[in-house]
């Protein structure tokens, strides 16, 4: 029996066992195991719209064992890689630790939220990277307007409707937009204040936002959100955070008791502690997206830094990246185990979008420059078309048209995790 380990449960790991199960329909004689801190496969590019009620929180989630029926799942974290003995250490959530033997192993366990050391920024910032994280910000924009609504003293209902999100890439203006949106939609429902008291605060130590895009679809992005009533600040930076708020470099403090943070992304520490990982913390590989020195050792996603040439600058990190390269390196490791030519790994971007909310998006697509109600019609077309299973994508279409034609889910459902700190803040969140 040929064994092959992955790990992690993203976009590259899900997509490749789903490559692999296709092609292995008829070959017993390889085994595939997947390892996966959850047992879910989340989409990723909707955590801002769940946040805000848009799309119900299950329905960008998908069992792994259904999408991969004939892939064994294990959910488990991962303790270690040991390539010298080609094994992984793996413990569940009682503690129990398992060893996994491999013949090829695919690394493509993502990264972790990076908060750059920042003081007080890990512990009182909200981050917006699994699906907790998306209800924490929902629950906490809503205990906002509930404290708000309380709130006799002027001077800290400002505080309170304060909303700041720290980061102008695609999670952070998503995110921003999406937020803004739905706590002034919320206001109506409230009588001590009005949407006219939100104050959504993005920014970034960049000179413009989405510097992915061109200037024109920045330009557009910013005064779009400008009209909206949002602030956008750019080339500042985050110097500290407390429970009272943020103080920036350039000497201003910004109140507020909500901080999201959307500002990039950290080597995953097991990936960094493996011995083929550059002093970036992420493992540079060849072509045929294998690991050089490693025989039957390959990484993809955010772990990973994929170039089409050597020298060249690596492929970004996201989605439709991470997807196409689960796809290539799966047919890769069949041709490995087959004794077959391995195929070098070239894809040229489709585009880049980013959801503006209220019927507008910018988007780059084979060089031309969409914005405004044609971007946000494509965003959602190619998104709802990449979502697992027809049920999920149905199930999102008919959210979408609910939120056309009703006001947005206001209920709050606290976690376990949300109970105040005696400082006022809601504890470690990543």
């Amino acid at each position: 029996m040929h064994r092959i380990l992955i790990l992690g449960g993203g976009f590259g790991g899900v997509y490749a066992a789903m490559r692999l199960q296709s092609r292995l329909r008829h070959r017993p004689d390889i085994d595939v195991t997947l390892v996966s801190r959850d047992n879910y496969f989340l989409f990723t590019p909707m955590l801002p719209q769940v946040a805000t009620s848009s799309v119900d929180t299950r329905h960008i989630v998908q069992t792994i064992r259904r999408i991969c029926p004939r892939v064994k799942l294990l959910q488990a974290e991962i303790e270690t890689i040991d390539f010298a003995t080609r094994t992984v250490t793996i413990s569940h959530a009682e503690g129990h630790r398992h060893q996994l033997g491999y013949d090829q192993l695919l690394l493509a366990v993502g990264g972790v939220t990076n908060y750059f050391g920042l003081p007080g920024v890990a512990e009182y910032s909200l981050p917006i990277k699994n699906l907790s994280d998306a209800i924490r910000i929902r629950n906490h924009a809503l205990d906002m307007l509930e404290q708000a609504e309380l709130e006799d003293d002027a001077a800290l209902r400002k505080q309170l409707l304060t909303f700041v999100v720290a980061g102008a890439g695609f999670a952070g203006v998503e995110t921003a937009a999406e937020l803004d949106i739905f706590v002034r939609r919320a206001a109506k429902q409230y009588r001590n204040f009005t949407a006219a008291d939100i104050r959504t605060v993005i920014l970034d130590a960049q000179s413009r936002v989405l510097p992915e895009l061109s200037e024109q679809l920045a330009a557009f992005t910013q005064a779009t959100l400008e009209k909206r009533g949002m602030e956008v600040r750019m080339g500042v930076r985050v110097r500290s955070a407390d429970a009272e708020g943020i103080d920036l470099a350039d000497g201003t403090r910004i109140a507020t008791r909500m901080f999201v943070w959307a500002g990039g992304v950290a080597p995953n520490p097991v990936i960094a502690a493996l011995p083929c990982t550059n002093p970036r913390g992420r493992i540079e590989v060849d072509q045929n997206l294998a690991v050089p020195g490693y025989a039957g050792i390959w990484a993809i996603g955010d772990c990973a830094e994929v170039a089409s040439a050597p020298g060249a600058k690596p492929y970004p990190p996201t989605a439709q990246h991470a997807l196409r390269e689960g796809e290539h390196v799966a047919d890769n490791m069949i041709a490995l185990a087959d004794g077959k030519p391995l195929k070098p790994f070239a894809f040229t971007m489709i585009g880049q979008m980013a959801n503006l909310g209220e019927r507008s998006a910018v988007a780059m697509v084979g060089g031309f420059k969409i914005s405004g109600f044609p971007a946000w019609w494509l965003w959602r077309t190619y998104y709802l078309s990449r979502i697992p299973t027809l049920e999920r994508k149905i199930r999102v279409a008919l959210d979408w048209t609910l939120d056309l034609l009703f006001s947005r889910d206001t209920v709050k459902l606290s976690m376990p995790s949300d109970v105040r700190m005696e400082d006022g803040s809601h504890g470690q969140r990543n």
